[in-house]
């Protein structure tokens, strides 16, 4: 016999377990199909900023317990451009709010074990996924399971958190679908490194030779990123010319060279990843309802993407509480808008963010030296670094 829930949700990332978690404190039932199984999922290793509200509902949740023991607390974060660094005092410049560097692979150990805590289902290693009847008061999900039997899911709504590449977004006609997209002449070239900590927060530099960024995973980690041509091989990139790299883009800024080192260890992860752009727009179609990655992408250089997801659900949440325990579908009618107007803000920070940041060779002179200026007045003004903070340590929710 097929399986009957509530809530179908494809996709065991942030968008879809934090969903989960909210809906079963609603007192209302879903179940996760996951292509993947549980160690990949625990065993892929992501960049993890979380804004303040994320934190909170983290503890709110119960989940919160191991982030607070091992998560690396930050007030603010220095900028780099020139010969010039400073300090961004985010939490004096917002109220007392703080961001939590945890990476996103440590949230979702968290989320699986407290979902599985709960008695939830989640299965993992599923393949064949497809949404069916998602214009009907009766959707569907059919799939194989691990061993390769034949299943179908039956639901009252349907969720794709499945990320840029699952099947949801594809569920939706493509005619009626509207997207944007925006691809960035460069990337990063990340890795991860045992080493101790060199800087007490997240450094963000601007370099003639392109952008750096220094972070932490743990006392023991650090993670680092260099801007490169997005096309480039990576076996062109051994770990001293790295090293070199990051040195040179991170240490020659303030005028003070030499004044710090960065510290180096045993480079022990490291790929080139591309930069883009993305929404959908169209998140809803009939009873199926996109979230996370599957609806919006955005560069890193802002910190959103995990934040965002979570932003989805959490609005989400709220409307499918209203619909499925007070019969109330204006919430359902208007998540995409309300959504949406999150997401807008938070692509344009990161476009602002990226485009800032890093040296574009396509760019004129002229706009060359429009960031150098977006940089100073930074720099120089309380009101614009406060506009800064209060982006990146997350945008309060419409009422």
């Amino acid at each position: 016999m097929p399986e009957r829930t509530q809530v179908g949700i494809v996709g065991c990332g942030p968008a879809g377990l934090f969903l989960a978690h909210l809906l079963h404190r609603a007192g209302i039932e879903a179940v996760i199909l996951e292509n993947r199984t549980r160690e990949a999922v625990e065993g892929t290793i992501r960049a993890g900023v979380l804004e303040h509200w994320v934190t909170e509902l983290m503890r709110e949740l119960g989940l919160g317990e191991r982030m607070a023991r091992e998560g690396h607390f930050h007030s603010g974060i220095t900028l780099q451009y020139g010969l010039n660094r400073f300090h961004l005092d985010m939490e004096g410049l917002t109220g007392g709010k703080r961001v939590t560097v945890y990476a996103q692979h440590e949230v979702l150990h968290d989320l699986i074990a407290g979902r599985l805590a709960d008695g939830g289902t989640i299965h993992f290693g599923v393949s064949g996924t497809a949404f069916h009847d998602v214009e009907s008061d009766a959707p569907r999900i059919s799939f194989r399971h691990a061993d390769g039997r034949a299943d179908e899911l039956l639901c009252d709504y349907v969720i794709g958190a499945d990320g840029f590449h699952g099947p949801a977004r594809q569920a939706i006609p493509a005619a009626m679908r509207r997207e944007y997209t925006k691809t960035y002449p460069f990337g990063w070239l990340g890795i991860l490194a045992r080493a101790p900590i060199s800087w007490p927060e997240l450094i963000y530099a601007r370099h003639e030779d392109g952008f750096a960024l220094l972070s932490t995973r743990s006392p023991q980690i650090q993670r680092m990123y260099i801007q490169c041509d997005p096309k480039d091989d990576i076996a062109n990139w051994p770990d001293e010319r790295i090293w070199s790299a990051l040195h040179r883009r991170l240490e020659t800024a303030g005028g003070t060279e030499g004044a710090w080192r960065l510290a180096e260890g045993t480079i022990f992860q490291k790929g080139i990843i591309p930069l883009r752009s993305f929404v959908c727009e169209t998140m809803r179609h009939g009873r199926l309802f996109l979230a996370g990655d599957a609806a919006h992408i955005v560069p890193p250089t802002g910190a959103k993407g995990l934040n965002l997801a979570v932003a989805d659900v959490l609005i989400l949440s709220r409307a499918l509480e209203d619909a499925i325990r007070h019969n109330r579908t204006d919430g359902l009618d208007a998540y995409p808008a309300t959504a949406l107007r999150r997401i807008w803000k938070a692509e344009r920070f990161s476009w602002m963010m990226t485009t800032m940041l890093h040296r574009n060779d396509a760019e004129t002179p002229f706009e060359h030296r429009i960031r150098m200026a977006d940089l100073d007045f930074l720099a120089s003004s309380r009101n614009a670094q406060a506009a800064l903070a209060e982006n990146y340590v997350g945008l309060p929710f419409e009422s």
